[in-house]
């Protein structure tokens, strides 16, 4: 089967298995729902435009339920305004999280490698905690959030800005850079923490990573953030099989090594920048996710991209779920590390990892 047709069939699958958690998700709670009754409650969401009165200072548009499902008005209001923008931003971060993970072991040859190894997460937690012990008043309550991607950002610009010597940079060099920037900001966080005061419990939730608290505008401002990066490292997919090969035999080729390296790494860290930004730290998703699908759908990245972004949105949803239905609720964080880490274990004594 063509690469293209893969992609589409597996997609289409994963789609649909996203789907499927989405609906059993969001009847879980409190309150439960059943299936069907959240199934009618999404379709009753989709609605068409009928038409646009441009007559007034904004646009005006009028539209059309496509569904009109008997529900409560209390289920309706549950999953719609409670749930589903918690479990959307779930889904937009996982998937951002295994987009990156998928790019960085493309990139280093190694399917050990994850999202934080440039240091996007150490960054976006130093920026993140340190907004928490001095906070600064900013515009539409992005304080902490708009502090932690720039952080994320500002770190892995640095990372590469240490590793690029002579307009090469060295994957290797990429990598001991990267250790060494997590390990100092890493120090700079634990002495954040020791300033932090009364406001140690609010920075230690968020470096555990959580999706509390999700509305809506976070949902569509992530979706704008991940996106348009998401297209252009698809764009490098190809390339990026090609630099499978080595980096000579991919230059000789035809592929500018250097240039597809800088824009991997930018917005692969700018996918990555936007998931931490909003949930804090969470570890394992785009290690364990894009390794098990590329054991399912082999290593092209035309097909192991998108695939291992869906399903990373199904395993942070599920794993969300999980950590939100006990007694008291846990950090999201903490459920992915106990959940992948035994598995990933368990994935390397039945299959020896080798390099890409």
């Amino acid at each position: 089967m063509q690469p293209s047709g893969r992609t589409l069939f597996w997609s289409l699958a994963l789609v649909g298995l996203l789907g499927a958690v989405i609906t059993v998700s969001a009847g879980i709670g409190p309150v439960w729902i059943p299936p069907d009754a959240v199934a009618k409650v999404l379709l009753n969401a989709v609605v068409l435009p009928t038409a646009v009165d441009l007559s007034g200072a904004t646009p005006a548009v009028t539209t059309q339920p496509l569904f009109r499902f008997p529900v409560e008005d209390i289920q309706r209001q549950i999953v719609l305004q409670v749930r589903l923008p918690r479990i959307l931003l779930g889904a937009i971060v996982g998937f951002s999280l295994a987009a990156a993970g998928t790019i960085m072991q493309g990139i280093f040859r190694n399917p050990m490698a994850d999202p934080s190894i440039i240091g996007v997460s150490s960054g976006a937690a130093v920026g993140a905690v340190g907004f928490i012990v001095a906070p600064v008043a900013l515009p539409f309550g992005l304080g902490l959030r708009a502090a932690a991607f720039s952080g994320a950002l500002l770190s892995a610009f640095g990372v590469y800005l240490i590793a690029t010597q002579n307009g090469r940079t060295p994957v290797a060099t990429l990598l001991l850079a990267g250790v060494a920037v997590q390990t100092f900001l890493g120090a700079v966080v634990s002495f954040l923490l020791l300033q932090s005061g009364e406001s140690i419990r609010r920075a230690l939730f968020w470096l555990m990573g959580h999706l509390k608290g999700a509305a809506w505008p976070e949902v569509w401002t992530s979706i704008l953030l991940v996106a348009v990066p998401f297209v252009v490292l698809l764009v490098y997919a190809r390339d990026l099989n090609v630099m499978l090969l080595g980096e000579e035999d991919a230059q000789s080729l035809g592929i500018d090594v250097e240039r597809t390296k800088r824009i991997l790494l930018a917005f692969s860290s700018l996918v990555t920048a936007a998931g931490v930004a909003v949930a804090g730290i969470i570890g394992f998703v785009g290690l364990i996710v894009p390794h098990v699908m590329r054991l399912v759908v082999g290593p092209d990245h035309r097909v192991l991209l998108p695939t291992a972004a869906l399903a990373g949105s199904s395993f942070l949803v599920a794993t969300d779920t999980l950590a939100r239905s006990g007694s008291a609720e846990v950090p999201v964080g903490i459920v992915t590390a106990a959940l992948g880490a035994p598995f990933f274990l368990y994935l390397l004594r039945q299959r020896e990892v080798h390099e890409l």
